[in-house]
């Protein structure tokens, strides 16, 4: 493989320096670094960042190939600047075997924009009555160690507590949808003003609360991994760090929706607004934004969730639940979190790399970007400002919540294993 020197780029957001790439590895970083027989790439004092780490993507292959495909969807990953993409089970049939996890990390292998790693169901189905092949799908060539019935809740206290128990075993993780089911029903969005105010069916934060609060307390009987998803709300932050300071093992992610869009984007019934969790009111986004800050949410995680047009283009209350997210992401936290001065890039690499690299034990992602490690990159230029188009997405699904509105950076390369994914914001 050729080599590569990406000339005067600010890594993490240092000072501006040469990375030298030479066939899968970073050979050399330093100043004034020799480009003989090399690639040159000019940074020109764009902020380099390890390839960034999504632990929570749909990519809906097997069985929904109308909206995303492992193809399109990793191709969106390497254009949001992502080397590395865990996979939620809720396909069909469901990744609740070593088969299906097996044919989604090969389809991965195959396609090479980024590496695929399947999440597991932790229940057969998704049904939350029984525990799904854990031991075979970590056991697989896919090699699972997160677990998670995304989608829906694994409301059953028992069945929790054996699969704590038994991801214990191998160093797994089992990561939450905390949402009570009872609490839900007919939910349409956030319960407060608005909803009151729109005469939809209002989603408690509560009903995310509790479930947390159990699971925590389970995690710390059993002495396991829990990982919470998309954390949506004040109260929810406070109980994380609250089980923090008690040591329990619990990690926490927030997408970027939810640190930056409120529940009084509802009032215009556009379905492009309607999640799961729901938007919350601004106060949670401002607790989002700080627990993010201070390390008591663990990372940001995309929840990139595609549907087809007709599933959107509906009446709110038909409209199928979710936003795509995997090519704003980064923007969206330079928005909310670094341009406020509230992150710095370096502590953007940990929460999009570094961190869910470590959660998930995704082997070669979330490194240092240094001599002899593998050269998972991404390039941003952070002085880009731009309105958001989802015509030009690389996405099979155009679901996003920022058509229209300006935001701040752009990714113009990502390196996967030195290897060029996408040079100039133009995929390979």
């Amino acid at each position: 493989m050729s080599k590569i020197l990406i000339r005067g780029a600010k890594v993490l957001g240092g000072e501006p320096q040469d990375v030298l790439i030479d066939g899968e590895t970073i050979a050399a970083v330093g100043e004034n670094l020799g480009a003989e027989g090399a690639e040159v790439v000019e940074a020109a004092g764009r902020v380099l960042l390890p390839g960034l780490v999504d632990l929570h993507t749909h990519l809906r292959e097997p069985g929904r190939e109308d909206s995303e495909t492992v193809l399109t969807g990793t191709r969106a990953a390497a254009s949001g600047g992502y080397t590395a993409v865990f996979a939620m089970a809720n396909t069909f049939p469901v990744a609740d075997t070593a088969g299906v996890v097996e044919q989604v990390w090969r389809l991965g292998r195959e396609h090479g924009y980024c590496d695929v790693q399947p999440i597991g169901a932790v229940t057969v189905g998704l049904e939350g009555r029984k525990l799904a092949e854990l031991g075979a799908m970590h056991e697989s060539a896919a090699g699972v160690t997160v677990f998670s019935d995304d989608g829906k809740c694994v409301d059953d206290a028992v069945i929790m507590r054996r699969a704590l128990e038994y991801v214990k075993a191998f160093g797994g993780v089992v990561a939450q949808h905390a949402q009570e089911p009872r609490l839900t029903e007919g939910a349409q969005m956030n319960e407060g003003v608005v909803s009151a105010e729109l005469g939809l069916g209002g989603w408690p934060a509560v009903a995310e609360e509790s479930i947390i609060a159990r699971d925590v307390l389970l995690a710390e009987h059993v002495g396991s991994r829990v990982h919470i998803c998309h954390l949506s709300t004040a109260g929810s932050v406070e109980i994380v760090r609250w089980a923090k300071s008690r040591g329990i093992d619990v990690t926490a992610e927030v997408t970027p929706h939810h640190l930056l869009l409120t529940d009084e984007m509802v009032r215009t019934y556009n379905p492009v607004y309607k999640v799961n969790p729901p938007l919350r009111t601004e106060r949670d986004v401002l607790a989002l934004r700080e627990a993010l800050a201070d390390g008591t949410i663990d990372i940001v995680a995309t929840d990139h969730a595609p549907h087809p047009h007709e599933d959107k283009d509906c009446e709110w209350a038909a409209a199928a639940m979710g936003m795509v997210g995997l090519e704003t992401a980064l923007s969206v936290v330079q928005d909310t979190m670094v341009d406020t001065g509230l992150l710095t890039w370096a502590e953007v690499a940990d929460r999009m790399s570094f961190a869910p690299a470590r959660i998930g034990r995704a082997s070669g992602h979330g490194r240092p970007v240094s001599a002899g490690e593998p050269a998972n990159l991404t390039l941003v230029d952070t002085a880009y400002r731009g309105s958001v188009d989802p015509a030009g997405f690389a996405s099979r699904s155009r679901n996003t919540p920022y058509e229209g509105r300006e935001l701040p950076g752009r990714v113009t390369h990502t390196w996967l294993r030195g290897k060029a994914t996408l040079v100039d914001g133009k995929l390979t």
